[in-house]
């Protein structure tokens, strides 16, 4: 089973690194390539964007069938996760906006492959301004609001059980500060 991978706030902020467990949710781990290469998941963001008992997400098309998401990518090379999250929520729905809290870290893999795996890093945020002239990218349909329970039930099922937990963490209120992911700059210096 792959271990679907968040952090548990249980009291002081600072302790955080002492609350982190594992929680399995389905699918087999990836394995290294035959040829011996080293195994990479897919590093990518999601924003929990919240207003009025509604969430943001964005209807897609995935291998010709429509799901919904979080506002969500993968991260860039020399790009922090912090502004993959913004940027990524801005690409796919016309929305700016401040990141607040991280909700977790999610490991998943569907069981497809071992090039089928990935490490989820998942935001709150606030919207703060929309655009509605922004083109949305390749594949989104639109963006929507929607509450919990219409994603759950709605016509176009989550894209993975990582859309749901997500909502889940956050409305139970597992939030922890943004300084817990740290981006290091390039010094020059091999590391």
């Amino acid at each position: 089973m792959t271990p679907i991978l968040h952090i548990r706030r249980h009291g002081r902020v600072k302790d955080w690194c002492k609350i982190m467990q594992m929680q399995t949710i389905s699918a087999s781990q990836g394995q290294d390539d035959d040829d011996g290469a080293i195994w990479k998941p897919d590093v990518t963001v999601a924003t929990i964007v919240a207003r009025d008992g509604r969430f943001l997400v964005v209807e897609e098309r995935v291998r010709g069938e429509l799901v919904l998401n979080q506002p969500a990518g993968h991260l860039e090379p020399d790009e922090s996760l912090a502004h993959a999250a913004r940027r990524e929520t801005l690409e796919e729905t016309g929305w700016t906006v401040d990141l607040e809290h991280l909700v977790g870290v999610y490991q998943w893999s569907s069981g497809s492959g071992p090039d089928d795996h990935f490490v989820r890093f998942a935001f709150a945020a606030r919207a703060v301004a929309h655009d509605a002239r922004q083109p949305l990218d390749t594949g989104i349909v639109r963006a929507l609001w929607l509450t919990r329970d219409e994603i759950a039930r709605g016509s176009a099922r989550p894209r993975s059980p990582m859309v749901l937990r997500c909502i889940d963490d956050w409305l139970a209120g597992q939030l922890l500060p943004l300084s817990a992911i740290r981006t290091i700059e390039r010094t020059g210096a091999p590391a």
